[in-house]
Formats: C-alpha cells, structure tokens, sequence
C-alpha cells in the first residue's frame, strides 16, 4: 500500500466518526466542569466618613483598600487538588456609607478579573455614615443568587474600621443580626481592619470566629505596610484553600461521573426563609378602578411641583388678600458630602474618678528608712514567763581594772517624780521542764562523827545451862549449888540497830589563808558603765569675735523671693463669667459636634489648671446653650438644679446630643441673653460663640449683634462638613467688631479639630483672662537729687566677645531702670556709657543722656575692643569726664565692671586712682564677675584703701556673679540700680 492510501485509511474513521466525536468532547466538557472546586468570594468595602476622611490626603486610605482588594483578586488563581479536583474563584464586590452601591457581582476567574479590577479602580467613596449591617446583608443575598451550589464554600471579607457613625440607627437589623444570619447559611467571614484606630470589639462581631479576625489588615501607616498587606492575603487565601479541599476532597474515592439518573421525587417543602431585603422599586402599576368615598383625610405632604403649564388668559385684578398665615418650616435638604476630616485630637480632658477598686496584693516589703529618733519611754511590762535554768557558766578571769572616766558636769537637779500606782502582782509562770541531769561532782570529804546512836532493844532469854563443877573446890557443894540456881556463858551477839537519824551540820570553819595572785590576763576587761554626770564647770571667758557674715539679701531680691514662694502673689484671673453658644445645626456633623463640646471642656479645664480660676459658687460660673432652628436650644448652667459643681457640668454638656436641624443663631443669642446673662450678673463676663458662621437670616430676623451691649463676644467661625468656609459677615456681626465700644474677637479656623490644638487654646484662655489682677513688686527705685551715673564697661581679652555681648544687655536693663525711675524732672538724672581696654583704650560711647532711646542706641552699637586691661588709666578718664560735664549739685556715681585683674598695674597705683576720683566727689560701685577675682585690687577699687578695709561699705558698694550669664538671671539688675540710687 502506498502512503496515499495510508493516510486515507488514517482519516477515514475521523470523517465517518465526526458526530461521534463532538459528541465525546461535549461529554468530556461537563466531566470537567463537574470535577471544579468553584469557591464563591465577595468583597465588602467600607468608604463611609471615617474612612474616607481619616487622614490627610482625604480619601487614602479608601485608595489603600483598592490597592489591597486588586492585589486580592490578583491573587485568586486556580489549583489542583490530589482528589483530581480543580479550585476555581468567582468573586464580586461592593461597597457603602450610609448606602450600598454594587461594584459588581459574582465573576468567574481569571476571564472578569480585569473588568473587576477596573470596577474596583474607579470606586469613589460616599463618606457618609457607617450601615455596615445592610453591606454584610447585601453581601450575603449576592452569595445566595450568584455562585455556585455549594454553600460551605462561600467567603465574605468585609474591610471596615468598625466605626458606626454615631448618632445614627442601625436600620438593617444591627452587627449582630448581620454576622448571625451569615453563620446561619453557612457563609464565612472575614473581618479585615481599616487602621489606623479601628474598633476591634466590633471586628470580632463581624467575624466567624476568632480565626477569621486575627490581625488582618488592609492599610496601615507604618513603614511595613507592603509586608503587613501581603501576610493578611496570603493567609486568608490559604485558609480558604484548605477549607476548601476538606469540603470537596471529602470523599475516599472518586469515579467517573455517570449517565444522569431519572429525575427524584420532589422534596418535601423547605422551611420558610428569612424576609429578603427590599427590592429594587418596580414600575408603576396599572391603574385600578376608583374605590369607595374613604372618609376626609388627614392633610398629605407637599407633592412633586408640576410641569409648567400653558399661559392662560390675563384675568381681571383682584381684590387685596388678607395677610397670609406664616408657613411652616421647610424639609430639611438631603445631607451633604462630610467634611474634610479633622486633625488628631489632643488628650482628652480627665474623667471623673472611677468607682474605688478592691485592695491589691500585698506590695513587697520597702526599703528600710532612717533610723529613728529616742522615743519615749514606754510603761513598765508585765513581768515575764520564768525561764528554763541555763548550766552554770565558766568563770571569768578578773579583767584588769579600767581607768576611771573624766567627771561629767553636774547635771541640773530634778524635780521628783510622782510615785506611780504600785503595779498588779504578776501571774506564776509555768513550771519549765525539768533540766538535764548534770555532771557527777567529786567526792566529798569525810564528815564529822554523828552524835551516838540510841541504845539497841534488849535480847530474849537464853535457856538454863548445864550444872558444872567448881575447878577450884574441893567438897564441891557450893558450886554444885551454885549450878543449880543456873548462872550460864554469855550469849550470841544481837543484830545491828537501826541507824540513827542523820546528825545536823557543824558550824563553819575558819576561812583560810589567802592564796597567791594569779598570773596576769593579757585580755582587756569590759568597758565599765558610764560614771554620773559631774558638776557644772565654771563658765569660760568670751572668745574672739567671728568673721563677718555674707551679706543678707537684697530688698528687690526679698520681693523675688516672695513672688516665687507665694501662690497668692501671682496674677489672678477670676472670677469671670463664661457664656459658651453652641451651634448645633445639621451642617456642623456629629464629629465636628463632639469635637466642638471636648473644646469647651478644655477651656475649663485650662482656665482651673493654668489660670486657677475657681468654678464654684460665689467664684467664677459657666453655661452652655446649644441651638439648631426655631425654639430648639437646650440651656446647661452652673446653678442648675442637678449641677452642683464644674464636674456635673461637665458631664452635661457630654451628654448634649445633636439636633441636626437648621442654623438659627440670632435666636440662639437673643436666648442666651435673655436666660443665662439673667442669671450670671458678674462684671466680668466673657461669651465664646461656636458655629459654622452661616445663620438663616431669612428665617431667623433676630439681628446678630445682640450680644454687644452686654458682654464681649468670641466669635469661633469654622469650616463645615461640606468644606464650606464660614461667613465672614455674620462672625463680624456675632463679635461685634462694627462697634467703637467693647469689641470682641473674630477666629475662622478650616475644621474643628483646629479647636483642640494647644496653641489655639492657650490664645482663647489668655483673651478671657487679659485683665489679670496683678500685685506690684516692680521694686522701684527714685531719685530725689540729681545725679550723674557713668556705666564703665571692661572691653579687655579677658572678657571674650560673647561675655560682652552679654553684658551690653545687662547695661541696656540698668539705663532703662535709672532713666525711667521717679525723679523731680526728666532731665535730674543723667546716664553716661564708657568702655575701656588698654592704657589710651577708653571710648565715650554716651555722654550724660537721660533719653533712653539714644542710650540704648549707643549700647547696641557698641563694638569690643578686645586688648589688654588699665583699670587705673579708665578711672582718670571718667574722672576727667566728671571735672569737665558733670553738674554741680548732681550726685556722681560710677558702676566700674572689673574683676581686679590689671597688667602691670599694682595696688598702690589703684589706691591713688581711686582717691583722685573720691576726692573729685565720685562714689565708686565696682561688679566682680566670674572666681579669679584679685581681691587685693577689688578691696581697693571699693575702699581706696590698701589696708582697713570696711566690710559694711564694701557690701554696699560691691557686687558679685559667678558668670556672666548671671547678670541677666532673675533680679539682679534691679538690685544693683536701687544699691546705686539709694542715697
């Protein structure tokens, strides 16, 4: 066969099989879509207010939720399981404020990931109000209609901070009836937060359990934000994959899909569902047949204006109408865009004091503290328990005989004290323990003889004898006779007696002859007790007198001391009344509301702490009314039947709530003149007006001004919710400032959060309390002759350029304080300025001016020679000086600065400068800076003497500072001039 026919026999099946063909690829189609894991994944994205207007640039961090939901859908890519089965995405998303908007639905992925993302891209946030329960119920019905059939696989991610806008309702059932229904139908939740300050507690409502919350988070401000964003979809996709193969991989084997079976038995009916969410609205039906004649109706609201219609006929002219009836108020328009949102507040005002809690733990033992002082002697104890004997100790070796101490003065005699009350005769003591037997001593010596025992009791009678012969008789008869009577041997001894009782002790004997000393004990005995104090010695004669003292302080440096030790020597700025109007209108936001009342808070609370302005009866006092429209202020003052004090107040004007209607704010004013100024009749009275500075002036004819007349007024215009700056004229108008007579202050700011700024509320405090009542302790200093003062300022190396930098400012504060001191006429006192270095180095910067400008001019212009020091050749200058421009009669002092310190010059040569000038009628001052003082030289300088010096002038007339900087420290310039003015 040749290939043609080969290839022939090769497509030959293929023609004459071609239905059977795409028949088994349409087969093997639906084998494979049936072998698909489809999980079903829909976002829900928070862009109410306070998201979109949390930080600056407003809205991104709705920008960063794009970018975290596009980098997610990116992510859903397909996957296969082990079970043969293959993971497959189809996802949708929305999002909401106080209104949902569909992004788009359910897509299968990857063909809708582009459109999706680009959908996602072009959201633009509705910064409203927070309904994130109708969001998660739309997400929820989104899942249900779309998707696919299996239910365990169906995820929501809600992105939110968890913030409802306060102040309104939840209207779709509340957070958690939302989160239970989605647990109900088996739909999973992620709650994925919005940071920065997001509420956690409300995040863990959201979200299935604690696994699907975790720390997931879509944005963040840190620098590892890319990394953060990254962990948060990496995890939770890989959650859902392993969720995902359990559900679908459930099975130990799979076999190929078969035919379809015939169709079941139809179930039995389902159990009915929850209410759905409200539809879209439908067309207008047809119309019905008229009813019945109802009864009269109540009147309905205002239709829909018509269309214009055609022109009619002119018609003739009428009659004139009686007045019409006022009409009522207008619907409210629909809420605007929210504002711009506020920068971050400042520390809150502190609370009130929380319910006391129960004791802690014991804390660990501190350190031990100093040692006490002699207490007093305590009352006599009762007598103690006896104790166990102790053994008997060793004796001690005689300690050698210490050295009697020296006699003590005599103390004085004192008086006898009273016999205390005899004390209670103790209680016996237990009886201790019997104690260890002790050791066996030696044996005794050998007593005395005992007195003789008693005589023993007599023996029984022996038996009679045998008769015997006499040895010695011859007839025997005698002795035979004598037998007979029966006289026998003696008998056995008796038994011993009794021994007699023991015989009494002897007396003593003689006491024997003293032994030898023992050997000396190299160890030294107990210190002996402390001999009685001796008698008083006779008084001793005077000693020599001490060196003088330092020089006590200062009159001006007492009035100092005095300012900063005492607290009611400081400025005082109460009482003062304060009038705070709060507006309340719908344009102001809840925010900006709340923002608005920490603000007045503050002000208390700056007013008490920095200013000790006392709010409470009789002191200071304050009250707050709110408005919106016609009729709705609300008054909270001190005085009021449940406000005792400034922190019930407080917590008043917390709980003020937003009326949220129209801005009436001459009505508001004329409100608060009439109810609160009525009842605050201080002098002093300050009224701060809080309000978007736009009033409703067609509705509202109450003028603005009416204020003026009664109390100043702090206009505070800010910027509102629809970024709408405020009316400049009606702030004007509110302050007051067309008036010549008590005007107030204007303020416009872009936003609330600029109130809590602490600048802003220092400035606000510092206008309520610009007229302080302060004590005089200026220290003044007078001049009742004239006078002729010269300023010598030492311009020599030793200075350095920076010291006399400094003290040019300390000359310019002494010329000031002599020039503008009371005297007779303008011109009795007269300052002149000269600066010396070396031997021909001195320099008339002024010449006896008592205008100060022109001195203070001179000063400034002052420039450092910077050479060698001639102290002696500068006192023959101003000496010079004086004989050619002083006046007669004038007083003539000179300030000398110098820390003796001069080349080649001695202290004879000082003392002979120093007398020319004394003698030329100049009364030398000199000021000492710095601890290389020559002292030699400085005596002579102030005395003009080498030897004798006077300590009491030298006080007067010498002055000195460890530094240079301490010339300007406190009072020390106001020391020194009034030392010199003094006469």
């Amino acid at each position: 066969m040749g290939p043609g026919g080969f290839l022939l026999t090769l497509w030959l099946p293929v023609f004459l099989g071609g239905g059977s063909w795409a028949q088994r690829t349409e087969i093997t189609t639906r084998v494979a879509n049936a072998e698909d894991c489809p999980v079903d994944l829909f976002f829900v994205l928070d862009t109410s207010e306070s998201v979109a207007l949390r930080v600056k640039p407003f809205g991104d961090l709705v920008a960063q939720v794009k970018d975290f939901t596009n980098r997610f859908i990116d992510k859903l890519t397909s996957r296969y399981y082990r079970c043969d089965r293959n993971l497959v995405w189809n996802a949708g998303a929305l999002h909401y404020s106080d209104e949902v908007v569909l992004i788009k639905s359910l897509t299968a992925m990857p063909s809708g990931r582009n459109e999706l993302k680009n959908r996602v891209s072009d959201v633009n946030y509705i910064g409203k109000g927070t309904y994130t329960d109708c969001a998660i119920k739309r997400g929820i019905e989104e899942l249900l209609i779309g998707g696919s059939h299996h239910k365990e696989n169906k995820y929501l991610i809600v992105v939110t901070d968890g913030h409802p806008l306060e102040g309104y309702k939840e209207p779709c059932g509340g957070l958690d009836d939302a989160a239970n229904e989605a647990k109900h139908l088996g739909i999973k939740v992620f709650s994925v937060a919005i940071s920065p300050h997001h509420l956690d507690q409300r995040l863990n409502i959201i979200a299935t359990d604690h696994a699907y919350r975790r720390n997931f988070t879509a944005t963040s401000l840190k620098p590892t934000r890319e990394l953060d964003v990254e962990e948060t979809i990496n995890t939770i996709i890989d959650m859902i994959k392993a969720n995902t193969e359990q559900s679908c991989c459930s099975f130990e084997c799979q076999p190929p899909r078969g035919l379809p079976g015939p169709p079941g038995d139809p179930g039995s009916e389902g159990e009915r569902g929850k209410p759905g969410l409200p539809g879209q609205k439908g067309e207008a039906g047809d119309p019905g047949r008229p009813g019945d004649m109802g009864p009269v109706g109540y009147q309905g609201m205002k239709g829909d204006k018509g269309g214009r219609g055609e022109k009619g006929s002119r018609g003739p002219k009428g009659a004139k109408g009686e007045k019409g009836r006022r009409g009522i108020d207008g619907i409210d328009g629909m809420k605007g865009e929210a504002g711009y949102p506020g920068l971050p507040g400042c520390k809150g005002s502190p609370g009130f004091d929380g319910v006391q809690g129960p004791p802690g733990p014991k804390g660990d033992p501190g350190p031990y503290g100093a040692k006490g002082g002699k207490g007093e002697p305590g009352d006599d104890g009762k007598p103690g328990r006896e104790g166990i004997p102790g053994s008997p100790g060793e004796k001690g070796a005689l300690g050698n005989q210490g050295e009697p101490g020296p006699a003590g003065e005599t103390g004085d005699e004192g008086s006898p004290g009273v016999d205390g009350p005899p004390g209670e005769r103790g209680s016996n003591g237990e009886r201790g323990p019997p104690g260890s037997p002790g050791d066996r001593g030696p044996r005794g010596e050998l007593g005395e003889p005992g007195p003789p025992g008693d005589q023993g009791r007599e023996g029984p009678l022996g038996p009679p004898g045998d008769p015997v012969r006499a040895w010695n008789s011859p007839s025997g008869s005698q002795e035979e006779a004598a037998g007979a009577v029966g006289r026998g041997q003696p008998g056995d001894r008796g038994n011993p007696g009794v021994n007699g009782t023991k015989g009494y002790v002897g007396p003593k004997g003689d006491e024997g002859e003293v032994g030898d000393p023992g050997n000396d004990n190299p160890t030294p005995g107990r210190r002996g007790i402390k001999g009685a104090k001796g008698h008083r010695g006779p008084e001793g004669r005077p000693g020599p007198p001490g060196p003088g003292g330092p020089p006590g302080p200062d009159e001006c440096e007492i009035l100092d001391i005095i300012m900063k030790m005492c607290s009611c020597c400081e400025c005082t700025c109460g009482p003062v009344d304060l009038l705070f109007v709060l507006d309340s209108s719908e344009s102001i936001g809840l925010q900006n509301f709340q923002i608005a009342k920490d603000f007045i808070i503050k002000v208390i609370d700056r007013l008490s702490k920095d200013e000790r302005v006392k709010f409470e009866a009789g002191e200071s006092r304050v009250g707050v009314v709110q408005y919106s429209h016609g009729n709705t202020q609300e008054l909270v003052a001190m005085g009021d039947a449940n406000i005792d004090n400034i922190g019930a107040l407080k917590q008043a004007v917390k709980n003020l709530k937003w009326i949220a209607g129209g801005t009436f704010t001459g009505e508001a004013l004329q409100f608060t003149k009439d109810n609160l100024l009525r009842r605050f009749t201080s002098d002093k009275r300050v009224a701060i007006v809080i309000t978007d500075g736009r009033s409703d002036t067609l509705r509202d004819p109450t003028p603005l001004n009416t204020l003026c007349d009664v109390t100043p007024v702090v206009s505070l215009g800010i910027g509102d919710i629809f970024r709408s700056p405020p009316n400049p004229d009606h702030l004007n108008d509110i302050a007051c400032l067309s008036r010549p007579t008590r005007p107030g202050l204007s303020i416009q700011r872009d936003n609330y959060a600029e109130l809590l700024d602490d600048t802003f509320l220092q400035n606000i405090t510092s206008y309520v309390c610009q007229e302080k009542k302060c004590p005089d302790y200026t220290c003044p200093i007078t001049f009742t002759e004239l006078a002729d003062i010269t300023l010598l300022v030492d311009s020599s190396t030793s200075v350095g350029s920076k010291n006399f930098e400094t003290t040019k400012k300390f000359v310019k504060r002494l010329a000031e304080r002599f020039l503008e001191a009371a005297k007779p006429a303008d011109d009795s006192v007269r300052l002149s300025v000269v600066q010396y270095s070396g031997r021909n180095q001195q320099k008339l910067e002024a010449q006896f001016q008592h205008n100060y400008t022109v001195i203070a001019k001179a000063i400034d212009n002052m420039e450092f020679i910077n050479d060698a020091t001639d102290v002696n050749a500068a006192l023959r200058y101003v000496t010079a000086l004086y004989q050619q421009s002083s006046r007669p009669r004038a007083k003539k002092r000179v300030l000398v600065f110098s820390d003796g310190n001069s080349q080649g010059i001695t202290a004879r040569a000082i003392e002979r400068a120093v007398q020319e000038a004394q003698q030329a009628g100049i009364e030398i001052y000199v000021l000492a800076v710095g601890s290389q003082a020559n002292e030699p030289n400085i005596r002579v300088l102030v005395t003009g003497k080498s030897a004798d010096y006077d300590v009491a002038y030298g006080e007067r007339h010498l002055f000195r500072v460890p530094d240079y900087s301490s010339l300007l420290r406190g009072v020390f310039y106001q020391t020194v001039s009034r030392k010199i003015a003094v006469d």
